[in-house]
């Protein structure tokens, strides 16, 4: 029984490291306490509020609240919902408060874990435990157990310690010597790999080319036993419930390092937030690494001009594998000359990835320089940045890195005790649910099918049974999927027509039902399709016998976010529409150069998944037209709760910020208390604009200047009367505001209709002689063209005003603007100082009330969700948000900063209602103005602008 002698290991080993790091044994009077009662709720350190934060300059009292709230959020594990308008700092506040609270818990975690490491500390701890224990005697045998428990908790964090340590030690010494003038590699772990470095060229290639045949195979060697196809053919299936999830014993062992995950929508907002980064005190010791797709970061030219997204990452994957020609021995002194595969891709390399990530972690890169880097270092930027995550401090990534389960994990992303910062988070509900919806066309089942088929028929002899049956499986859910819609299999989708065009909409489990798929196992055949990598194994198999029997007609299919389930499947990322269509976003007008799917089956794999979940979250759309080929099944996600439970589970906090968040129970009620939040961890910050009141002039007007009514309701809106009170209103506008006007219609076509009455009416030509008039294109590359333009005339006409005050004839005072809501110059585009001296919002964008998709996310909002309090329905309410929510960010496109100005007019009678106007952003909502007449309002606005120059001029 020596074991069981209290010697004082017993003690020891019940000192829990949770207990020392979480629990004070005394509170600060001037310490808010975190603890909780409720066992749902997080328990986290004590809170202690810092007096001041790292900023660049004096912050302003709403960044310093910023902070303090932030960081009050990030130590107690809240989820916390942030407003903060654009021009207020708010990347900056992030920045700086997040990363004041990282330093702090590092210097906190680096204090208690070295006191573990001392006897003193140790000695402390025992007493401090010993005086805990209950007086109850454990039984032996529950104390034996709970003691070796311990003792292994303890060990683990300090060797955890240990590796930490030694990791910040590696990252100081290449800081330094990076910083250094001499530059130099640090050195190798031993004589040979410095020899090896510093040998000539010649040898160095011999090298590795020795390395990369011990590491890949020599293909030559055994070249007689090679099959040309046998990298096509899907191996041996083993077991159903064989495990392959465990690591291997040789895994570099991994330190867990408290990081920021930063998410936002674009690349180019990424790109933004990393230079904040670097401006904020914090940019010179904080490691970052910026993650993205292959289409942003890949370098190697031959796979870039590939374009679409699919081929990219395909080429990619084939790079990998193999590097020349091979010929095979056929054994009767006679070669056959196999296929070639594309040549091993230069900059895929572990050594020179690894040290691009240690490159990386130096200092601060925003996405450009990681690329320019990257080809420095002849060394992959998209594996590179990932070998980075595991020591990073903050990783920023798009969204759907973040919101995709298994993208997540593909990328190595652990949100287990780390941050999570969402920024432009104002359509987080529609993205998740874009990235979840799948939607099949018939032409894609009718490919697939086709293809599996021959594929089939060509390997039927080389598969194992298990495989025969999976792939038959298969079959035999594409043709199924083919008959809901009218289809058969075998039959050319030009030949087969399905009758008049309808839309259904269905459960899951009705729609598996009417397949006659209830009967089978999805998860099982998923399971195969995911271990056998059948997808894949059928993309080589199309590329390699792109003939017609295999792919019948070229297609092009666009990737959406519809799509967006496939996010992991093909690590589609596109940098600007990464979160597909909501009901206020404008399509875009595609050109030849739209994602090319070699082979449709991991698209419809996505489809299957999502039948997997629950029947509640969603519905099934079946679409039918008159030709099989346009026809579809589309999976709608009404539930996002269930695919952001587990970030709001695994992250110890996660922050939803952005400038306009309005409306917030949207987030609450859809988002977070479906999800399981305890309403007791939310916290919410919302703060005004850093402008002074004055200047800003928002006005809503009800009618225009010969009295009509501004009524832009579906039932009035092309009326000709109104199309010209219009054109009369912002003809007058032109004469008053000086610089630029951006102007925002509900759709294209309804711009396109108002521009071709004006046009006859002659409106656009008394417009021009003001203002020079541009259009949003529908085309993405067009705009930062657009954009040029109308910033080049602005400035022009600016200082041709003042040649006209000396005697030039110029009398252009700016540029007219037409954009549309939800499209590509209303989120993200910046019309600072004078390029938006005035946003004008006609009518109120909802969304088409009819559409079958908005229906059923009423109907199961109405149905899930209890009315609120002034007695609407949660589905009317979602309707009216996605409208008010568009139009916020809309107008929020003006005043960027503390010392700009500008006005907003807001044309439509509606707006004066009050569940209207209080949508708006608070800060707005202050200063808006109800104008029933036309007369008054002309005059406010005059007033003001007159107010400005003359300021100006002081």
């Amino acid at each position: 029984m020596d074991d069981f002698d209290n010697d004082g290991d017993d003690a020891l080993a019940s000192m829990l490291y949770t207990d020392t790091l979480s629990n004070q044994n005394e509170q600060p009077s001037n310490v808010a306490c975190s603890k909780s009662k409720d066992p749902d709720l997080p328990v986290y350190a004590n809170v202690e509020i810092p007096d001041s934060f790292p900023f660049p300059f004096e912050p302003y009292n709403i960044q310093q609240n910023f902070m303090v709230d932030l960081y009050r959020c990030l130590e107690q594990g809240k989820i916390g919902i942030f407003e903060s308008p654009t021009g207020t700092g708010k990347s900056l506040s992030l920045i700086c408060g997040a990363l004041k609270w990282l330093r702090d818990l590092q210097e906190k975690q680096r204090k208690e874990l070295e006191a573990l490491t001392t006897d003193q500390g140790n000695k402390e701890n025992i007493v401090t435990t010993c005086n805990k224990q209950d007086n109850t005697e454990l039984d032996w045998i529950t104390e034996f157990v709970q003691k070796k428990e311990k003792e292994e908790q303890l060990k683990k964090v300090i060797s955890e310690h240990v590796l930490l340590k030694k990791q910040e030690s590696k990252v100081k010494e290449r800081r330094s010597s990076h910083h250094g003038k001499a530059k130099k590699r640090k050195k190798m772990e031993d004589e040979f790999d410095d020899l090896i470095k510093g040998a000539s060229k010649e040898i160095q290639e011999a090298f590795n080319s020795e390395i990369d045949k011990v590491t890949n195979g020599d293909a030559s060697v055994d070249g007689n036993t090679l099959d040309q196809d046998d990298d096509l053919i899907v191996q041996d299936y083993k077991s159903d419930e064989e495990k392959h999830d465990e690591k291997s014993d040789d895994e570099e062992e991994e330190c867990h390092i408290t990081k920021i995950y930063y998410c936002s929508r674009t690349h180019s907002q990424l790109s933004q937030f990393v230079r904040e980064v670097v401006k904020s005190p914090y940019g010179e010791d904080t490691r970052v690494v910026s993650l993205g797709s292959r289409q942003n970061l890949c370098i190697n030219e031959s796979v870039k001009k590939l374009k679409s997204i699919s081929l990219i990452n395909d080429a990619c994957l084939d790079m990998q594998k193999s590097k020349s020609d091979k010929r095979d021995d056929t054994g009767e002194g006679k070669t056959k000359r196999r296929k070639k595969r594309p040549e091993k891709c230069p900059y895929y390399r572990h050594e020179g990835m690894d040290e691009l990530k240690e490159e990386l972690l130096l200092e601060v890169k925003d996405m450009e320089q990681i690329i320019a880097k990257g080809k420095e270092m002849k060394a992959c930027p998209f594996y590179g940045t990932r070998y980075g995550i595991p020591l990073a401090e903050i990783v920023a990534l798009p969204y759907n890195l973040l919101l995709h389960k298994a993208t997540r994990q593909a990328c190595g992303i652990k949100l287990e005790g780390n941050i999570v910062l969402i920024d432009e988070a104002h359509n987080l509900l529609e993205t998740i649910n874009n990235i979840h919806s799948v939607e099949v066309t018939g032409s894609q089942l009718l490919r697939a099918h086709s293809q599996l088929t021959q594929y089939e028929e060509r390997y039927r002899s080389r598969l194992k049974a298990k495989n025969l049956m999976y792939i038959k499986q298969i079959l035999f859910v594409l043709s199924c999927l083919l008959k809901v819609i009218g289809g058969k299999a075998g039959v050319p989708g030009e030949k087969q027509f399905t009758g008049r065009a309808e839309t259904k909409m269905c459960t899951a489990n009705d729609f598996l039902f009417q397949a006659k798929l209830d009967n089978l196992n999805l998860f099982k055949i998923l399971q195969y399709c995911k271990r056998s990598m059948i997808s894949r194994k059928l993309n080589g198999f199309v590329e390699k016998y792109p003939n017609a029997e295999v792919t019948p007609k070229e297609e092009t299919k666009t990737v959406t976010g519809n799509a967006g389930v496939l996010s992991f499947l093909r690590e589609i990322t596109n940098p600007e529409i990464s979160q597909g269509a909501s009901p206020n976003v404008t399509p875009e007008v595609k050109s030849a150069e739209d994602v090319v799917l070699r082979s449709p089956l991991m698209h419809i794999e996505g489809f299957l998944q999502a039948l997997t979940n629950a029947d509640s979250d969603g519905r099934i759309v079946i679409t039918k037209q008159t030709m099989l080929s346009q026809s579809s099944m589309k999976y709608l996600l009404l539930n996002p709760a269930v695919h952001f439970s587990d970030v709001l589970s695994e992250a110890r906090s996660v922050i939803v910020a952005g400038g306009t968040m309005q409306p917030i129970s949207e987030f609450k009620d859809q988002l977070f208390h479906s999800a399981g939040v305890h309403p007791a961890r939310l916290l919410e910050y919302s703060c005004g604009h850093v402008i002074p009141e004055d200047n800003l002039l928002a006005l809503s007007l009800g009618s225009g200047p010969s009295g009509h009514t501004l009524d832009f309701t579906y039932q009035s809106r092309e009326n000709r009367k109104l199309l010209d009170e219009l054109g009369m209103l912002i003809q007058n506008v032109c004469q008053v505001v000086p610089g630029g006007i951006v102007c925002f219609f509900p759709s294209y076509d309804y711009l396109k209709l108002v521009y071709a009455q004006w046009e006859a009416t002659g409106f656009t030509q008394r417009i021009a002689r003001k203002k020079r008039v541009f259009q949003e294109p529908r085309k993405s590359g067009q705009v930062d063209q657009v954009l040029a333009e109308f910033s080049a005339c602005i400035k022009k006409s600016s200082t041709g005003a003042t040649s006209s005050a000396m005697g030039a004839t110029n009398s252009l005072t700016g540029a007219l603007l037409f954009c549309v809501v939800g499209g590509k110059m209303s989120e993200g585009i910046n019309f600072s100082d004078e390029l938006g001296r005035c946003v004008i919002m006609v009518g109120l964008p909802y969304p088409n009330i009819k559409s079958p998709e908005l229906k059923e996310k009423m109907d199961y909002l109405n149905a899930n969700f209890k009315p609120g309090e002034d007695g609407r329905q949660p589905g009317q309410v979602h309707y009216e948000n996605l409208c008010m929510k568009a139009v916020n960010q809309s107008i929020g496109r003006a005043i960027r900063h503390k010392g700009d100005y500008s006005s907003i007019l807001l044309l439509d009678k509606r707006y004066s209602r009050r569940n209207v106007s209080g949508k708006l952003p608070s800060w707005i909502v202050k200063s808006l103005q109800n104008m029933d007449k036309f007369g008054p309002a002309m005059s406010s606005l005059s007033r003001f602008f007159a107010s400005k120059k003359v300021s100006q001029l002081c």
